[in-house]
């Protein structure tokens, strides 16, 4: 077996895995003469620590290794076992000895979508077999193996009795065919939100995991984009039909050709299973065979600051560094969650900092955030090294008891790149929040946003293109004794926040209003493609921001600041790309 690479982490290490293979049992297999025991030695020589059988709509796969083992042992106890059968029944101890083999399927479930459900290894085939006519699999397709077995359940239904089975639900190759997340299908927004967002979904497994392109569907999915809010564990998988990649086509992959690494506690589903529950995204990393390690944090500091992210290079009392990391957990738990990394920039090109005492340091952090953070709040702290440096990583959920505070009264929020006391409107939303987690049993989707008094009204439903998803929109103005006061429209989340002031506005805000009474909009001098525009494009904070403009039914323009990538879809992505091509 190939030497297992250690974790930092405390008795953990690194285990390779193909959660995504086929057998003979599924019908579209390109080798109909391989045996299990053929795939069992490809995944030992290809370093492979877990595995998982998933056939297509079928266990027969894992039920024909079952039972050949079955009769290898009755003959051993019999003594009848022939030589070569004795050599046969010995490799296949061995080899479950070194690798763990999960039980699985591919379900096809309706319009299509592939959806993985992978089990512990205990579960019985009366119990699997039970779990896929559950599915509405039916029964005389239960040993065929085809990807089409007529009219199954619903996604959402097949991630809820997967995962209420003890299984592991998984969205199979997410982004491409047959994939919940994949481009071009034609079904509603909320539809995709839900089916990629849902609490009984375990993971995506997707194709563009090492992907080198800025929209990769694990960026998409790292919980920025305000209708995607819970970041995802992203995984990557062989799909493999054959023993080895197709000389002649080389998108036909083998066993092991996409490996994904887990950093867990031991081998087993339990560990794994309790790694996708969990909020630490750096214990799973794509595979490199011949490259250097996947870093974990080199690659987060290459998507920067975001609303789920920030960097501290310092944690010093002196200069109050360490009150800006519990700033930013206050207000991480007040917003969408989030991660911190301390002991380095968001800068890519600077060296790391690093913590000098990690252990320290994070007694430090979890001492202050436990007699300063109000109510409790459970973080989770973790030690990486980085460019020779050791770091921390502070994983931070979304609290359920909002609104947290510092200090007793100081109320902080996460707006896009930055950590801000919270105002009034605000601070309401999140009581209002709470109590509505509070007096609701069943939680409400994700991706939506609970309706309030502050809330924007819903848009009016017309042809006119959608609005962006981050920034703000100016939406009143009045003077009162000579001074401007403003209501603005956060258009991630549609809260509107009254009586906003120049002077008083935090930096989105305030860049929003120097811009409307400074260098207001003129229609003639807008970037238009239709009814939507560019007005001007800038950096701030090392980011790229656009102020949008739309002209709605009624031919009235708004007027949408400081939009980032995170809020840039539809006919406005088209719009972003043609103008960065262009070089405007």
């Amino acid at each position: 077996m190939a030497r297992k690479r250690r974790s930092n982490r405390t008795n953990t290490q690194w285990y390779k895995a193909d959660l995504h293979i086929h057998t003979p049992a599924s019908s579209d297999y390109h080798e109909p003469y391989v045996s299990n025991l053929d795939i069992l030695q490809t995944a030992e020589n290809r370093g492979l620590d877990i595995i998982a059988f998933t056939d297509h709509n079928t266990v027969s796969g894992i039920k024909k290794l079952r039972r050949e083992l079955e009769e290898l042992q009755l003959l051993e106890e019999l003594k009848r076992i022939h030589p070569d059968e004795q050599i046969r029944l010995d490799e296949f101890r061995r080899l479950l000895n070194n690798i763990l083999l999960l039980p699985g399927f591919e379900l096809t479930a309706t319009l299509g979508f592939h959806i993985l459900g992978i089990f512990p290894p205990a579960t019985t085939l009366r119990e699997l077999e039970h779990i896929l006519l559950n599915l509405r699999v039916p029964a005389d397709k239960l040993d065929v193996g085809a990807t089409e077995v007529g009219a199954t359940v619903d996604v959402l239904t097949a991630y809820r009795i997967i995962n209420e089975a003890g299984g592991l639900a998984i969205a199979a190759h997410a982004n491409s065919s047959h994939g919940v997340a994949m481009q071009g299908f034609n079904f509603g927004g909320q539809t995709k939100i839900s089916y990629t967002q849902d609490s009984n979904l375990h993971a995506l497994e997707v194709t563009d995991l090492e992907s080198k392109r800025r929209r990769t569907t694990a960026n998409f999915f790292n919980g920025s984009k305000p209708e995607y809010p819970r970041r995802m564990h992203c995984i990557q998988g062989s799909d493999a039909h054959r023993l080895a990649r197709d000389p002649h086509e080389k998108n036909r992959l083998g066993i092991g050709d996409r490996i994904t690494e887990f950093n867990l506690p031991e081998r087993s589903f339990e560990a794994l299973k309790a790694l996708f529950l969990s909020n630490d995204f750096s214990r799973s990393r794509p595979f490199r065979a011949a490259q250097s390690p996947f870093d974990h944090v080199q690659e987060a500091r290459k998507e920067g600051n975001n609303i789920v992210q920030s960097f501290h290079p310092s944690m010093t009392q002196r200069g109050g560094h360490l009150y800006a990391v519990l700033c930013d957990i206050c207000a991480f738990a007040n917003t969408n969650g989030g991660t911190i990394f301390v002991g380095l920039s968001e800068d890519p090109k600077k060296p790391v900092t690093g913590v000098p005492k990690p252990q320290e340091a994070i007694k430090t952090i979890k001492n202050d955030v436990e007699k300063r953070i109000t109510p409790p709040l459970e973080i989770e702290i973790d030690q990486h090294l980085t460019q020779g440096k050791k770091v921390l990583q502070i994983s931070v959920p979304v609290g359920e008891n909002s609104p947290y505070v510092v200090d007793d009264y100081k109320i902080y929020v996460r707006d896009e790149t930055d950590t801000n006391l919270a105002v009034r409107d605000e601070i309401v939303a999140l009581v209002k929040r709470s109590l509505i987690s509070q007096e609701t049993v069943e939680p409400p989707p994700a991706a939506e946003t609970p309706v309030t008094e502050n809330s924007a009204p819903p848009p009016p439903e017309d042809d006119s293109p959608p609005e962006p998803k981050t920034g703000v929109e100016i939406i009143m103005s009045e003077a009162r004794k000579g001074k401007n006061y403003y209501s603005l429209r956060d258009l991630r989340n549609g809260n509107i926040v009254h009586n906003v002031t120049r002077q008083s506005a935090r930096k989105l805000w305030q860049y929003a209003l120097t811009q409307h009474e400074t260098n207001a909009v003129v229609a003639d001098k807008v970037e238009w493609v239709g009814d939507i525009g560019l007005w001007k494009k800038y950096n701030r904070g090392g980011q790229t921001r656009y102020d949008l403009v739309k002209r709605d039914a009624d031919q009235q323009i708004h007027v949408y600041y400081g939009v980032t990538e995170n809020g840039i879809h539809g006919p406005w992505l088209s719009l972003i790309d043609d103008i960065n091509e262009n070089g405007s």
